[in-house]
This record gives C-alpha cells, structure tokens and sequence, in this order.
C-alpha cells in the first residue's frame, strides 16, 4: 500500500478527518515555504483543532434552542443604562459561569432583556460554554412531566450539564403551586453548582405571584440574588418606541 493510502487509512481510523482532507496541500506549501516537520504538523493539528471547534459550537448552537436572530450584532447597545451596557463585555468572558454565578434581567415588556441575555448567551457559545435557552413554561412543563415519572433527579442532572440555563419571562405566566415547586427544586438544585440567566416582569417584591408562598418565595429569591449580577432595563418599549417611528418609506 503506497503511503498516501496509508496516511489516509490511518487518519480514517483515528478520526481526523481535517487533516485527511488537508495533509497534501499543507505538505506542498511546508516544501514551498521551507517549514520544519514540527511546523508542518503544526499547521494541520490546528486546522483539525478550529475545525472542531466551529462544529462544536454549530452543535452547541443548535441544542442551545436560542432564538439566532438575538445576537450581539443585532442589540441596540445604544438604548442600554451605561451601568447595563458596561457590564456586557465582562459577562461575555464567561468567568460568573466558573463562579457559578447568576444574571438577572429586569424590565417591563419590550424593553429588551430577552435579546441581551441571549446576545451573551450567544457570545459564551461562540467561547466554548454550553447554554439552553427556554421559557419558564416550557421548563416548568418538563419537569413536572419528569416529577410525575419519578425521573426528576434524572431531569436535573441533564440540565446541570449545562453551564448556563437562561429562563425568559419567569413571571410572565401563573402556574400552579405543583409546577412552582419543581422550579424551586431547580433553582435550589443548581445553586452554587451552575448558573441561572433569568429574564422578568416582575421584580422581586411580586415573585410571591410566582411562588404562592411567602417561605418558598424568599427562600428562591435568596437562592438566585446570593451570586448574582442584577441588570436593570428602566427604558422604554423598544416595540413601542418602533411602531411610533414615522414610515421612512
């Protein structure tokens, strides 16, 4: 067997399809520009590498459930509070993750929470985290559904292997006492072992909406604020303050 074959048998066999694709060409431009043996493999261990790693964030993409379209090139960071907006280029580094640490997003409807923390969440993907995107009724609904087939210690381990779960709108629908209970249990199972990114309506004077009782209440709220970072979007509806342009047409 001539060593090309070889070469390509082997990399088949120990799964580097990159550098299969690319060992010829990169070989003739190290005899061209004269590189040593270390840096000719240099070069193709890390196009493997950033091969990798563009498909895992594609992946990581694609589980995360974001919506795409909220990325940090589409955010207005223009309308931001200058205490908000200068808080964004340290989360999108990702260290409150390795704290465990919490982002709470507070404002009225349309003032764009949701599209902040999912530009960050975006940005961590593209920086190697793993992030789930959901809104607070579809959370509650799968693990209650998983409470009720006594696979919710099951449930939360799936989602502590998530180094960020970003709930949006978790005041927005009233649940029942039942489905609160099994987000409390989520709340308190990630705490100080993972982080939380929550997006609300409703500051934390009304959660008791949320949580029906004043114990439960304080007990979640002093879950989510002890390693937190709080951003506070006192601004307008961006929706409202859009329909009201005049037509540029």
């Amino acid at each position: 067997m001539e060593t090309k074959s070889r070469i390509v048998k082997h990399l088949k066999e120990i799964r580097l399809p990159t550098i299969r694709a690319c060992f010829e060409a990169e070989a003739e431009l190290a005899r061209r520009n004269g590189l040593s043996f270390e840096q000719y493999l240099l070069e193709v261990f890390e196009r493997e590498m950033e091969a990798r790693r563009q498909s895992r964030i594609e992946r990581f993409l694609h589980e995360s459930g974001l919506p795409l379209e909220k990325t940090m090139a589409s955010l207005d960071r223009s309308r931001l509070p200058q205490k908000v907006d200068s808080h964004i280029n340290l989360l999108v580094e990702g260290a409150f993750l390795d704290r465990a640490e919490n982002v709470l997003a507070f404002g009225n409807p349309g003032s764009g929470k949701t599209h902040l923390l999912c530009a960050i969440a975006n940005e961590l993907i593209h920086r190697g985290r793993r992030i789930l995107f959901t809104s607070c009724g579809v959370l509650v609904e799968g693990l209650l559904a998983a409470k009720k087939d006594l696979k919710l210690t099951a449930a939360l381990k799936r989602l502590g292997r998530y180094d960020a779960v970003l709930i949006d709108d978790i005041g927005y629908v009233q649940q029942s006492r039942e489905e609160m209970e099994v987000l409390f249990s989520f709340m308190a199972n990630r705490y100080e072992k993972a982080s939380i990114m929550v997006t609300s309506n409703l500051p934390f004077s009304k959660w008791e909406q949320i949580f029906k009782d004043p114990m439960t209440t304080a007990a979640a709220i002093d879950r989510v604020v002890h390693h937190s970072v709080i951003l506070e979007l006192n601004i307008p509806s961006y929706r409202l303050e859009h329909s009201m342009k005049p037509d540029q047409n």
